[in-house]
């Protein structure tokens, strides 16, 4: 046992270490997030430094993807070998400026759909499009329109006797909205309500504000990854290489 795993601490040491309960620190071994600690002649549990390091490359974990994936990945990343472990680590990073860019595509279709608002001299039936032509011109189905307008998220203006819905300029630019936030990675509830607030207050600028919430979110998990680096990389370390698949007798 080399010296960073040298020191005998007790769970309740571990617990005041990292600001989690005795409670949390035991189940977060009983489900593997931990190494497992050794027992004592009397049956005591005894912890390392790694353990704290564990624990807190869990926590900014946690952060950064949520407790259940951070639960299933330390579970993991201890369990493999260094290359998977490593690259469990770049796709998270990968996740993350993804739904980054995401977001900023978002922003900016709202900004165009704003700018073109602005621009519109008036509204004219022309402009009215049906259900096929706008699935088109947003690149969804029109099953994905109509489930929009059963959650009220896009709604039709009218809808003929036939059933065919006709989108009116305000709500086609109500469906370019709700592309823009399902691109930027906002599920159904959420969007209910951001097109509820639009309808009540400032509109695009208020969609915008919610996006910008959105990346410092993000920017914040990120960092949370960041700081979890270290102690994960003590945490992989620290663990055993699993044995070499066995060559094939000749």
């Amino acid at each position: 046992m080399n010296g960073l795993n040298s020191r005998v601490l007790r769970t309740v040491e571990i617990a005041r270490a990292t600001g989690y309960s005795v409670q949390q620190i035991r189940d977060l071994e009983r489900l593997g997030v931990i190494p497992p600690a050794t027992r004592t002649a009397t049956g005591y549990r005894s912890y390392a430094p790694i353990h704290v390091q564990a624990v807190r490359a869990y926590r900014a974990l946690a952060r950064a993807v949520g407790p259940v994936p951070a639960r299933c990945l330390l579970a993991d990343l201890r369990t493999g070998c260094i290359e998977a472990a490593a690259a469990t680590i770049c796709a998270l990073y990968v996740e993350l400026a993804r739904e980054r860019g995401d977001v900023l595509r978002a922003r900016e279709a709202l900004r165009t759909i704003g700018a073109e608002a602005t621009g519109r001299h008036e509204d004219t039936d022309d402009d009215a499009m049906t259900i096929s032509e706008l699935a088109s011109a947003l690149g969804v189905r029109p099953s994905t329109l109509r489930h929009w307008d059963a959650e009220g998220l896009a709604v039709p203006e009218r809808v003929t006797y036939l059933r065919v819905r006709w989108y009116g300029p305000a709500a086609v630019r109500e469906a370019r909205i709700v592309a823009a936030l399902r691109s930027g990675g906002y599920g159904i509830a959420s969007i209910r309500d951001v097109m509820s607030a639009l309808r009540r207050l400032e509109g695009i600028r208020d969609v915008d504000l919610i996006l910008h919430r959105r990346l410092d979110q993000i920017a914040a998990r990120t960092v949370s990854l960041l700081r979890a680096g270290t102690d994960l990389a003590a945490v992989i370390e620290a663990c055993p290489a699993p044995d070499p698949p066995l060559r094939a007798a000749r």
